[in-house]
């Protein structure tokens, strides 16, 4: 096996800033070097390295017994790494796009996400793979996927927003004995203003503990991947007027860390939900409800939404900024929240 880092590894190890694929990437290399239980499995990972090279040159070192192209059979293939599993490996499957992850609902919410509970045992796997809008994509390879997923007891859902996050919780997906869905937004894959000094050490982000991405003391803003940005970019224009917005990066959304929810409302009184899924059905929902439970209280107004519109993603570049929440949007819920 080749001995040679391939650059989306070796960029990191060189002490330059790191993308959020590069992340991902490093975080895979350094699983599968550490616990050879671990291997991967996907449509055009090995050879073609990825759709988007999450996985270029891992072939080459681990061999195909670690690195397995797949035919196109989500269901398939995902059954597969359910099997495997349960034979005391790690599987980590690629999705393509996530849009395509739906073939695989069957046995992902009856088989993998109730195997414990039936005493089947654990199946410690993870379906990874992109997410979202923004890049012209349409209704196909643009779709957010957590909420068909959310309503199942058994799974656990990741979705990080920054390169230092996206290596952390994808190495504890891994190392976790519970099936996670483990989604990444294409639109940071590469963003220029996305990048960080990844730590060489083996530093692991325990999933389920959201993250304070911003302190204010005025308004809360939930939110989590790409609108993590969005919404850290509301809060520079509402700071030109005062108004100090606090930005709750969740980073897992199952388990949802309340805690941290409920502490930050406790501190503003104002709660702003952002999320680029569409609004029917979303994570707001949710978020409000619980807090309506547990901090009604501390409120000194509604809690609001900014979310996409209640339609598949368009082709049409127009249409496609009009359906995804702007930071436009997000500023004026915030200055709506703060003037109630």
């Amino acid at each position: 096996m080749s001995a040679e880092l391939p650059p989306q590894v070796a960029r990191t190890r060189e002490g330059r800033p790191a993308t959020v694929l590069e992340g991902i990437a490093e975080a895979l290399w350094e699983e599968m070097e550490r616990d050879g239980r671990v291997f991967l499995m996907g449509e055009d990972i090995g050879a073609y390295g990825g759709a988007f090279k999450v996985t270029r040159g891992f072939l080459e070192h681990f061999g195909p017994s670690r690195v397995i192209d797949t035919p196109i059979s989500e269901g398939g293939f995902t059954g597969a790494a359910a099997g495997a599993a349960h034979m005391g490996l790690r599987p980590v499957v690629e999705m393509q796009f996530m849009d395509f992850i739906s073939p695989a609902y069957d046995v992902l919410t009856n088989y993998i996400a109730t195997s414990l509970y039936r005493g089947a045992g654990p199946l410690p796997l993870v379906v990874r793979g992109p997410v979202g809008g923004g890049n012209r994509g349409g209704p196909f390879h643009s779709q957010n996927v957590e909420m068909a997923f959310f309503h199942t007891p058994g799974l656990k859902i990741v979705y990080p927003a920054t390169p230092r996050d996206a290596k952390g919780l994808l190495k504890s997906a891994i190392r976790d004995d519970n099936p996670v869905i483990f989604e990444e937004h294409k639109g940071l894959y590469r963003a220029p203003h996305c990048r960080e000094m990844l730590p060489l050490g083996d530093e692991t982000i325990p999933l389920g503990r959201a993250r304070v991405a911003k302190e204010g003391e005025d308004l809360t803003i939930v939110t989590y991947g790409l609108m993590v940005h969005r919404s850290l970019e509301a809060a520079e224009e509402l700071a030109r007027d005062r108004i100090h917005v606090e930005v709750i990066d969740l980073r897992t959304l199952l388990p949802l860390d309340e805690d941290a929810i409920v502490a930050s409302v406790q501190k503003t009184g104002k709660l702003l939900v952002v999320h680029e899924d569409t609004r029917t059905g979303g994570i707001a929902g949710e978020i409000s409800m619980r807090i309506n439970e547990r901090a009604f209280e501390w409120l000194d107004g509604p809690i609001l939404r900014v979310t996409a519109i209640d339609s598949p993603v368009p082709f049409s570049g127009a249409l496609e900024d009009y359906f995804l929440p702007s930071v436009a949007d997000v500023v004026t819920a915030a200055r709506y929240l703060v003037r109630y």
